[in-house]
């Protein structure tokens, strides 16, 4: 990914079980516990993803409102610093829960992050894959010590790269 915000489409859709599964990976030039931090500290996840409030330690449960608008609660199901990170993504509107993993695994001078959100309906693939890449994005900045580009611009310029990844399958 360039890292002057308009990167080409760094994530994968796929078909799993009658449900979409969204994959980022990417690297950063950060090691593997300020990574770790920017996932898992409420301070840190509010500069680039969502603002959470509650219990965040394993088995807990924060409400979670999201620069990209979805609002909810998320359950942290598996929590093994500073290498892997699973939680539920509990949506009270549609009752559509998915999982969202992120590894993290020292890579060299960098730290090597994938994100996978499973258990997705189809139909709205596109539109989280765009998301996804949006919300590493900002990550990336926020690491650099830049402020993210707009999320729901950059969300626009993406989706259309997603719908393709998304009708072939």
């Amino acid at each position: 990914m360039s890292r002057d915000g308009r990167p080409g489409v760094i994530g994968t859709l796929r078909a799993q079980d009658g449900k979409g599964v969204v994959r980022m990976e990417d690297r950063f030039d950060t090691d593997i516990d300020d990574l770790w931090s920017a996932l898992t500290e409420p301070a840190r996840l509010a500069r680039w993803i969502a603002e959470v409030d509650g219990d965040p330690r394993l088995g807990g449960v924060v409400r979670a409102r999201f620069t990209s608008t979805w609002q909810g609660r998320v359950r942290v199901d598996r929590c093994e610093p500073p290498d892997r990170l699973l939680v539920t993504m509990i949506d009270d509107e549609d009752g559509e829960d998915t999982v969202v993993e992120a590894q993290l695994r020292r890579d060299g001078e960098q730290t090597l992050l994938v994100i996978e959100e499973r258990g997705l309906p189809l139909d709205v693939l596109d539109g989280h894959g765009a998301g996804w890449q949006a919300h590493v994005e900002d990550l990336a900045a926020h690491l650099a010590h830049r402020s993210p580009a707009p999320w729901r611009t950059r969300w626009l310029e993406l989706t259309p790269h997603y719908e393709v990844l998304a009708k072939d399958l």
